[in-house]
């Protein structure tokens, strides 16, 4: 089955990394900054997962709660509410690999027990002293990933002296505090939070660096997918970023992504691979 195999590629990236996963975006929420409101109804997000899955997704990334800039938390019942519904009816009709969107232990447990089996947390288990014990506890994969300040907080003027440095000091902190809890590493991917907290300037500079963080030894995830600092660039709206997208996503797997996440799976799919054979060319004679 798909999910068996593509747990094997997790485990196994350590060793081999010349396939890039693609984990496509399903958000059941009515404020996330592309697609909110599209996918409200179980049904339509379960076709929307589905639907990736044919296009080529390997990991369905299903989120509950906004994390745009500006957005405020919910409560776990909501969430769960939004999710657990999806996460079911997936699970129900494909073996496909689900990854729960969330900073929240409660809602990570329930997601879980319906067969998610990735912890995508913006929060690095910081938002929630609970989560690393449930990653420990039932051998998820987690995403750790870094945010400065909070997504209500993130985009007021972030600074940093060293962005790269900054960011790779976060995360081998946070997978040190993880690997302490009882998460294996083995289990543990990271992210450097494209649009979380930086500027333009900021997210070029990750994209570009992506190398440094992957020095961590631990598969880095990319999320690059019609955010703002694309918009800023092409002086278009999030309906019209798939350019942007596609030219980020090659870049980021040219740098050193093994995950890209992305709302179009059929683009990000075709991306992934001719990226990641370029990637295993090297750099061609002059």
């Amino acid at each position: 089955m798909v999910y068996l195999t593509v747990m094997m590629d997790l485990q196994e990236w350590a060793k081999r990394r010349n396939r890039v996963l693609v984990m496509g975006i399903v958000n059941v929420t009515p404020d996330s900054f592309y697609d909110g409101g599209r996918f409200a109804r179980p049904a339509d997000a379960i076709e929307r997962a589905l639907r990736m899955v044919t296009d080529g997704a390997d990991i369905i990334d299903v989120g509950g709660e906004s994390t745009r800039p500006g957005s405020r938390p919910v409560t776990p019942q909501e969430e769960m509410d939004r999710t657990l519904p999806v996460i079911r009816g997936i699970r129900s009709r494909s073996g496909v690999a689900i990854s729960i969107d969330t900073t929240k232990a409660e809602v990570a447990e329930e997601a879980i027990s319906l067969g998610a089996r990735i912890l995508n947390d913006v929060s690095a288990l910081r938002f929630d002293d609970r989560m690393a014990g449930v990653a420990a506890r039932t051998g998820a994969f987690i995403v750790l990933m870094h945010m400065q300040g909070n997504p209500e907080t993130m985009q007021q003027d972030p600074v940093y002296d060293d962005v790269v440095d900054e960011v790779r000091t976060f995360l081998a902190a946070r997978i040190e505090a993880a690997t302490e809890a009882g998460v294996e590493v083995e289990r543990i991917f990271v992210d450097p939070g494209i649009g979380f907290g930086k500027t333009v300037d900021h997210n070029l500079t990750l994209i570009r660096n992506l190398g440094r963080l992957a020095e961590l030894g631990r598969p880095v995830l990319a999320g690059v997918s019609r955010k703002a600092f694309l918009g800023a660039i092409l002086d278009t709206p999030p309906d019209d970023r798939i350019e942007g997208t596609i030219a980020a996503n090659t870049a980021a797997i040219l740098h050193g992504a093994s995950i890209i996440r992305v709302h179009d799976a059929k683009e990000g799919r075709r991306t992934a691979d001719v990226a990641a054979r370029l990637r295993s060319h090297g750099t061609p004679s002059r």
